[in-house]
């Protein structure tokens, strides 16, 4: 009777994966790991030195787009800046520029300013062949 009882007694087949040899190859993996991490020496590097200087100051024209589109050009070479028209403007940016040089034209417009009066602003001193142009801008507090 007991070896009838003990056949009818099947294993039961596991179907799950057994995770524990994973585990412990990780944990093995990371041990060597953690010794071997502070036995890497690192490389002695000997990096150039520069002495202080005062950064080169570069004149530049500003263009100022006022509110009420009166446009004002601030010349690096004179202390004092001139009210332009439009059709005029490339005229006095040019005339600024072969006094001092190929010096760059930065752009400051009011926030009231339409941004297609900025773009027009652009496109003449373009079309002038002035390409170094940039855009003033307000930093954020």
């Amino acid at each position: 009777m007991s070896i009838r009882i003990n056949r009818l007694k099947r294993r039961k087949i596991i179907s799950e994966i057994n995770v524990v040899p994973y585990i412990d190859v990780m944990l093995v993996l990371l041990v060597i790991f953690m010794v071997t991490a502070p036995l890497i020496t690192t490389g002695i590097l000997n990096l150039p030195e520069v002495s202080k200087t005062a950064p080169k100051k570069e004149n530049v024209v500003t263009i100022e787009i006022r509110g009420n589109e009166s446009i004002k050009i601030k010349s690096p070479n004179d202390k004092l800046s001139k009210v332009v028209t439009p059709s005029t403007l490339l005229e006095n940016i040019e005339r600024i520029q072969s006094s001092s040089g190929n010096s760059a034209v930065v752009i400051s417009a009011e926030k009231n300013v339409p941004y297609d009066r900025v773009l027009e602003t652009i496109e003449t001193l373009h079309s002038g062949g002035i390409t170094r142009v940039g855009l003033l801008v307000k930093k954020k507090k």
